[in-house]
């Protein structure tokens, strides 16, 4: 089989130095389109921090209110209502340069996540021609399926796991009441956030990588199946990386999703794998 390199070359006629070029025109772009968004957010960052950065951590955000309203309408009172943040919560800045620098992380981190689609795009437009005609023909509308379940990913560490995560540290006590004095840092909160929602949106391309790698014949649907015991080890350890705070509950929010989407990954290679075998029947 021939090379990524050789198959584009056999296509567009190009030298391994053109490829290395319009490689660098596909960075070159894509990083222009994360400045523009990241540029965008930091002119208006005060807003993107007060209601987007901070809004898992303050008492009206979406997803506490959403789980109140649940809990009353089931009509099983405050069950699952979350404890209220304490009063005051506020981040410790330790640097000099630490709420600037802060803020351009926000602005590139926010910048990626928009120009997602854009940034894979790119990388579309790189692969592609090496792509057999077969390959293209199932291979399409992969840039709106890779940034659907990328930005469902990316929801679900914001809206669920994110608040429930920075409730569960900012009223977890350690020692005798008025003993200790918690403090977090604005950088430490701004990492965790970001591990949290990249974490998940990456998290979520499980079924399309299952996709993939069943067309090109790496994995199997009996494989999956075989090893399916030692996959749920791996998602657990995975969730214990995602989820910063400790606490089981935290993690069961990440590992019961993860494990859902693997076992769709199931289901789509047993689909892709039968689709091939029905083919090479017709073939034959």
């Amino acid at each position: 089989m021939a090379s990524f390199l050789e198959r584009r070359s056999n296509d567009s006629e190009m030298t391994f130095v053109d490829h290395l070029e319009a490689l660098r025109w596909h960075i070159m772009r894509s990083v222009i389109a994360i400045l523009v968004g990241a540029v965008v957010i930091f002119l208006n960052i005060d807003w993107v921090f007060d209601n987007i950065v901070m809004g898992p951590v303050r008492n009206d955000f979406v997803s506490y209110r959403s789980l109140c309203n649940l809990s009353h309408a089931l009509h099983i009172g405050d069950a699952l209502c979350m404890p209220p943040i304490p009063p005051g919560y506020k981040l410790l800045g330790t640097t000099v340069s630490g709420p600037f620098m802060v803020a351009i992380q926000i602005g590139v981190i926010g910048g990626l996540i928009a120009a997602f689609p854009y940034v894979f795009w790119e990388f579309w437009k790189f692969v592609k021609p090496a792509l057999s005609p077969k390959e293209l023909k199932y291979s399409r509308n992969a840039i709106f399926f890779v940034s659907i379940f990328f930005f469902l990913g990316a929801a679900f560490g914001y809206f669920v796991l994110g608040p429930f995560t920075f409730n569960f540290l900012a009223n977890f006590n350690l020692g005798k009441a008025g003993l200790f004095e918690y403090k977090p840092s604005l950088a430490d909160y701004i990492d965790n956030l970001t591990n949290i929602v990249l974490g998940c949106g990456i998290a979520f391309e499980l079924p399309i990588l299952s996709y993939v790698l069943t067309k090109i014949g790496i994995v199997t649907p009996r494989f999956l199946s075989l090893y399916r015991k030692y996959a749920y080890v791996v998602i657990l350890i995975v969730a214990a990386i995602i989820t910063p705070s400790p606490d089981w509950t935290s993690q069961m929010i990440v590992f019961l999703p993860l494990v859902f989407l693997y076992e769709l990954s199931v289901v789509v290679s047993k689909r892709v794998y039968k689709r091939q075998q029905e083919e090479d029947d017709n073939w034959n």
